[in-house]
């Protein structure tokens, strides 16, 4: 069973190329311990998601931070979100992952989060990989850490969720809520029928083997389908761990990431709120940021990927931003993106402006977007190579100024991303194709 560790959050470099098998969990969590260890009698914790190798890695990561005479404190399922929160309220010096977010259950990694409840910081991280070249040696068995299992870990969070709006009253509105089969399983559907909701639940039957099937974020069809059925008035759509969400409303019709960033920014202003601008992605559709800037909202773009939306909203001191795959940052509510938050911050929008989903996604104007995955042999700089720049200047100047041309090479996969945006679908649709035929003829 090889899993690759990944996580924006966690150690990066040459941990990268590990694959995740026990033996290296356990390492890791050695070496982790050892650094923490420093600093005195140290407490991580650590909380997974519903798929079953997490069960393995997190007996794999105990006996690692024990070895190395660190106490742990296990969560046991439980939204990332959540686990940020927890180790700032803890007072742990650090707290584990063990999630793939929304890949499939054979997928699994690892990532950490510092004290309060944000990345490591990079010497942290350094420290943790010069470690992993020394010998895995035992502390005494007098020194050796104590683990203890957090039972209201999950009570803990859902309470902190509900104190993020304190004034939203859900009383009379039916919600549709999917949980992936993943970590929010049992503490979505506590927080929004405690806050008064008629809730409905689906993939909230976890087994291990069948998060994010079909289900979640990722898959909405079914919660599409089902809020349909139901004559509800929303549904919510959460990813493995939780930290990303989608919406839609009573006709059906799909929110993304986007149009959620939209109405909590917009709301935020409105509510005195807001102190600063959105940070979006090269990704993000220009609806967003045209509706924004209708209200007077500055708006920047990041690098994707929810640590550079996160390192430019520090940079700049705001409080909001997020991606169109709905990992949205409330920074004024948690460290980290949090699915449950940022759907509770849409629907106290909806209380206060007595505004329904399906209106509120009609105030902005998604911009039609086409995206071609176009192969790549070799890895190179596109915008280097005269007849591709050619092309895109060309598609630029056809849009004459309401639309954008990005060229994107993957950074998981040997494609170059070809996006075209503009007012017309068609007309955009022709524009990208085009460019990704120069793009696939010039690099092949």
């Amino acid at each position: 069973m090889s899993r690759k560790y990944f996580g924006t959050d966690g150690v990066r470099g040459r941990v990268g190329e590990y694959p995740i098998t026990p033996e290296f969990v356990m390492k890791l969590g050695w070496a982790a311990g050892k650094v923490f260890a420093q600093q005195g009698k140290s407490q991580i914790l650590i909380g997974k998601d519903t798929r079953i190798s997490g069960y393995m890695f997190e007996s794999a990561l105990e006996a690692g931070l024990s070895a190395a005479g660190v106490d742990i404190g296990l969560l046991g399922p439980i939204p990332t979100p959540g686990i940020a929160y927890l180790t700032r309220t803890f007072r742990a010096q650090a707290g584990i992952v063990i999630s793939a977010s929304h890949n499939p259950f054979y997928d699994n990694g690892i990532k950490f989060f510092s004290a309060d409840g944000q990345k490591l910081p990079d010497e942290t991280e350094l420290a943790i990989e010069s470690w992993l070249d020394q010998p895995m040696t035992c502390v005494d068995s007098a020194a050796l850490g104590k683990a203890r299992r957090i039972n209201d870990a999950a009570g803990r969070y859902t309470e902190f969720c509900k104190g993020t709006v304190n004034s939203l009253n859900l009383r009379g509105l039916k919600i549709v809520l999917d949980c992936a089969h993943g970590a929010t399983y049992q503490i979505a559907p506590l927080v929004f029928s405690e806050l008064g909701a008629s809730v409905i639940t689906i993939g909230a039957q976890p087994d291990g083997l069948n998060i994010n099937d079909e289900v979640g974020s990722t898959s909405p069809a079914a919660l599409q389908a089902r809020v349909l059925e139901a004559k509800a008035d929303l549904g919510i759509a959460f990813d493995g761990d939780g930290d990303r969400v989608m919406m839609v409303d009573d006709r059906g019709e799909l929110l993304d990431g986007d149009q959620l960033l939209y109405i909590i920014a917009s709301h935020a202003k409105a509510s005195g709120r807001l102190d600063g601008g959105v940070v979006g992605t090269l990704m993000s559709n220009l609806g967003l940021e045209l509706g924004l800037k209708d209200q007077g909202i500055d708006f920047l773009r990041a690098k994707v990927g929810d640590r550079y939306v996160l390192q430019m909203l520090n940079e700049q001191g705001w409080r909001y931003g997020g991606e169109s795959s709905g990992h949205l940052l409330c920074l004024d509510a948690n460290t980290t993106g949090d699915g449950i938050v940022a759907a509770l911050q849409v629907l106290q929008a909806l209380q206060d402006s007595g505004t329904s989903l399906s209106e509120w996604q009609q105030r902005m104007t998604r911009m039609p977007q086409v995206m071609i995955n176009v192969q790549r042999a070799r890895d190179v700089d596109v915008m280097s190579l005269p007849e591709i720049t050619a092309a895109v200047k060309s598609t630029e100047e056809a849009l004459a100024g309401r639309g954008r041309v990005l060229l994107r090479p993957s950074g998981t996969e040997p494609v170059v991303r070809v996006m075209v945006e503009g007012e017309d679908a068609t007309l955009v649709d022709t524009m990208a194709r085009e460019l990704a035929s120069v793009v696939s003829r010039v690099l092949s």
